[in-house]
C-alpha cells in the first residue's frame, strides 16, 4: 500500500520509505527521524541508567553502552529504524557476574557473547524464528507491554502528589496530540511541556538527575583487566553463552514485530551478527552490552513514525550529546514525563485485538492457551526468553496433541486370490504423538491369517513410529500370521529400511 508523506507528495512504498538516499531527499522525512531519534534518546537515558542499576555497575557504563549499540547497530543490523540499546534483561543475566568477579570479568563477558552472536548468526540461528508460531508472538508483545507498564509503576509511587497530574497532562499530550497534528512527535511535545512547567513553576517532583550521575567525558577503548586463561573462560562462557541466546531472541522477536508494524522485511541474519559487532565495541568501550530494546523500537516506530537507519543513529548521537555537553538540562526532565511517554508506548504495543471476547471465541483454545501461557511465564519471571521458549513448547505440546487424532485405521475383511484378508488403511502423519496409539488400532487374535497394512495415505516422521510398526508385525508373527506394509511413499520406505528391527522391542 502506497503511503504519502503529505498531501501533495508523491506517493512511498515501504521500502522506499526505510531508504536513507530517498530520507535524504525529504526535507519532511528526515526531520520525522531527527526528531524520533530525540524522543527516543530521551526515553533512553533513565532506562540506561534504571538497568546499570540492576546490574551493579555505574550509571556511565549502561549509558555508554546504549550509546554504541545504537550507533553500531545502525550500520550493521538488519532492521531499519530498530533501536539496540542496554536492556533490563541482559543487566539481570549479567549481574551476578558483577557481583561475584567484578566489572572487568562483566566486560569479558560481553566481548565474548558478542563472539557467540556472530558465530550463531553465521550459522544461521536467525532461520530458527520461523519456528516461533504466531500466538507465541503475540504472548511475547503482551507480555512486553505489561512488562513495559510495570516498570512504570514504582515511579508512580511515594512521589509528591504533583507527579500524578504532570502524568495525566503528559498522556493528554501523547494520545490526543496526533488527533490534531503529527508535525511534532507527541513524546516529545510532552517531554518539553512538562519540562517547562516544572522548571517555571520551580515544581519538586523526581527528575532523570535523580537517577544517577550522567557522564562527563566520551567512551574511551577499555581492555577488560582478567587473566587470558582457561579459568577465566570457564567463568564468564555460562554469562556469556546466556547473555547471547536472550539478545538475539529479544532482538530477532522485536524485528518480526517492527516488519508487521512497517510492513517491510528484515535482513534476520544480518541483524544477528550485527548484535554481535555491536556487544563487541560496546565491551571495547567500556559498555554493559544490550540487544533490541522494544519499547523504544515502538516509540520510533509507532510513535514518533520512524523508518529508517538515520533514527537509530541519531539516537545514539543524541543520547551522547545530552548526557555529556547538556547534562544539565536533561538532568531536570521530570520522571512524569517519562512515565506518560510509556505508559502510551505500553497501550500501543500491547495487541486489544487478541483479549477482544469475539476473538476469544473465535480462535482456538489451544492457541489462547499457548499466548495467555507466554504472558503469565514472562510476566512471572521479567524474562523474555524463558516466557517465549514456554510458549514454543506449550504450542509443540498442543500441536502434537491436535495432530495425533488426526491418524484413522479403517479395518476391512476381503477374500483376495482364495485367500481371507484383513487389510488396514493407516491415513495421517505418524509421529511419536500418534504412532503410539497406532499399536492398539489392530485385531491381533481376530484378524485372518492373511494382513495387509496399506500405508499409501501416511508418512512415517520418526524412529518411533518405525518401532511402532516393529511391536505390529512382531505381534503379528507371535500370533502366527504374516502381515505385509505396502504403500510406503521412498522417504518412509528409506528410513524403515535405515531403522526397522534396529530399535528393540517397543512393546
Amino acid at each position: 500500500m502506497a503511503v504519502k508523506t503529505a498531501t501533495d507528495a508523491p506517493a512511498y512504498t515501504p521500502e522506499q520509505l526505510q531508504s536513507v538516499r530517498e530520507t535524504l531527499k525529504s526535507p519532511r522525512r528526515l526531520k520525522t527521524e531527527v526528531l524520533a531519534g530525540l524522543v527516543v534518546a530521551l526515553a533512553l537515558i533513565p532506562e540506561a541508567i534504571a538497568f546499570s542499576i540492576i546490574a551493579g555497575v555505574d550509571p556511565r557504563i549502561g549509558l555508554f553502552a546504549s550509546f554504541t549499540m545504537a550507533v553500531t547497530i545502525a550500520f550493521v543490523g538488519g532492521r531499519p529504524a530498530m533501536i539496540s540499546a542496554a536492556t533490563g534483561a541482559i543487566a539481570l543475566v549479567i549481574a551476578p557476574l558483577v557481583k561475584s568477579h567484578g566489572v572487568d570479568y562483566f566486560i569479558a563477558a560481553v566481548i565474548l557473547a558478542g563472539i557467540f552472536q556472530i558465530i550463531l548468526g553465521l550459522s544461521g540461528v536467525a532461520k530458527l524464528m520461523r519456528f516461533i508460531p504466531r500466538s507465541v508472538m503475540v504472548g511475547f508483545v503482551n507480555a512486553l507491554a505489561i512488562l513495559i507498564f510495570m516498570s512504570q509503576v514504582p515511579e508512580l509511587l511515594g512521589v509528591p502528589w504533583l507527579v500524578y497530574p504532570l502524568v495525566v497532562l503528559g498522556l493528554v499530550i501523547v494520545f490526543g496530540l496526533p488527533k490534531l497534528t503529527k508535525a511534532v512527535p507527541a513524546p516529545l511535545v510532552a517531554i518539553v511541556v512538562l519540562t517547562l512547567i516544572t522548571v517555571l513553576a520551580s515544581v519538586a517532583v523526581p527528575t532523570v538527575g535523580d537517577k544517577g550521575e550522567l557522564p562527563s567525558s566520551l567512551p574511551t577503548l577499555f581492555i577488560p583487566n582478567v587473566p587470558f586463561s582457561l579459568e577465566t573462560l570457564q567463568v564468564i562462557f555460562p554469562f556469556a553463552l546466556a547473555m547471547a541466546f536472550v539478545g538475539l531472541l529479544e532482538s530477532l522477536m522485536t524485528a518480526k514485530l517492527v516488519d508487521d508494524v512497517t510492513d517491510t522485511r528484515s535482513h534476520k541474519t544480518r541483524e544477528a551478527w550485527g548484535q554481535g559487532v555491536a556487544n563487541i565495541v560496546t565491551g571495547f568501550t567500556g559498555g554493559m552490552g544490550g540487544c533490541a530494546m522494544i519499547g523504544q523500537t515502538m516509540i520510533n516506530v509507532k510513535a514518533s513514525g520512524a523508518r529508517t537507519r538515520i533514527s537509530t543513529f541519531l539516537a545514539g548521537v543524541f543520547l551522547l550529546i545530552l548526557v555529556v555537553a547538556l547534562g544539565d538540562i536533561v538532568s531536570l526532565i521530570p520522571m512524569a514525563a517519562l512515565v506518560a511517554v510509556m505508559i502510551f508506548v505500553s497501550w500501543a504495543t500491547f495487541d486489544w485485538h487478541s483479549i477482544n471476547p469475539r476473538t476469544l471465541k473465535m480462535m482456538p483454545k489451544s492457541e489462547t492457551t499457548v499466548m495467555v501461557a507466554t504472558v503469565a511465564v514472562v510476566v512471572a519471571t521479567h524474562n523474555l526468553a524463558i516466557g517465549v521458549g514456554v510458549g514454543v513448547i506449550v504450542a509443540m505440546v498442543m500441536f502434537a496433541r491436535r495432530v495425533a487424532h488426526f491418524v484413522t485405521v479403517e479395518r476391512t475383511i476381503k477374500t483376495i486370490n482364495g485367500v481371507e484378508t484383513a487389510t488396514y488403511v493407516v491415513d495421517g502423519e505418524l509421529f511419536f504423538a500418534s504412532s503410539n496409539d497406532l499399536y492398539t488400532q489392530f485385531e491381533y487374535a481376530h484378524d485372518p491369517e492373511k494382513v495387509v497394512i496399506d500405508m499409501h495415505a501416511s508418512h512415517l516422521w520418526d524412529a518411533s513410529t518405525i518401532a511402532a510398526l516393529d511391536s505390529i508385525t512382531e505381534k503379528y508373527h507371535r500370533h502366527g500370521k504374516d502381515v505385509t506394509i505396502v504403500g510406503l511413499n521412498d522417504a518412509s520406505v528409506l528410513m524403515r529400511q535405515r531403522l526397522g528391527g534396529k530399535l528393540g522391542a517397543g512393546h
